[in-house]
């Protein structure tokens, strides 16, 4: 499957490399300039060759890797995983974004605004509840 080409385009070798499913959504995600060869902004019809480092931009972490192969085709992950050598700053930034994943708090606690909870729906119920028998009544006072 790695052959000895010289040169190949970076959307299909995003591609081949299995960092996107679809060679369509690597072009996309290289259009909006979140992929970059040897630290320049890349465009999908860059080519790239054995030894370029790419950096690659997924949800707020970056994955850099050094290519190694090229590939016509897309293969097995095994295959796929000795296209490139992911470099030690990028295996230590990912590992620290899935520790700070790991350790966050419920996303459900950071929420402001939009539907209510359940359980904010119960306590909304209990206070309107407790508050309308307290305060008003349609009878008139025992007083009179």
């Amino acid at each position: 499957m790695i052959s000895n080409m010289e040169r190949q385009r970076i959307d299909k070798w995003l591609w081949a490399a299995r960092f996107f499913k679809t060679r369509t959504l690597a072009a996309e995600e290289i259009a909006k300039h979140r992929v970059q060869v040897n630290g320049e902004i890349a465009k999908a019809s860059r080519e790239i060759k054995p030894g370029d480092s790419v950096a690659i931009k997924f949800s707020g972490t970056i994955r850099s890797v050094v290519v190694r192969g090229l590939s016509r085709m897309r293969g097995p992950a095994p295959v796929a995983q000795q296209l490139y050598e992911e470099t030690p700053q990028s295996i230590e930034a990912l590992a620290a974004a899935r520790e700070q994943r790991r350790m966050g708090s419920e996303p459900a606690l950071s929420i402001t605004q939009g539907r209510p909870t359940k359980r904010d729906r119960r306590d909304l119920e209990g206070v309107r509840s407790n508050a309308w028998d307290s305060r008003w009544s349609a009878s008139l006072p025992d007083d009179e």
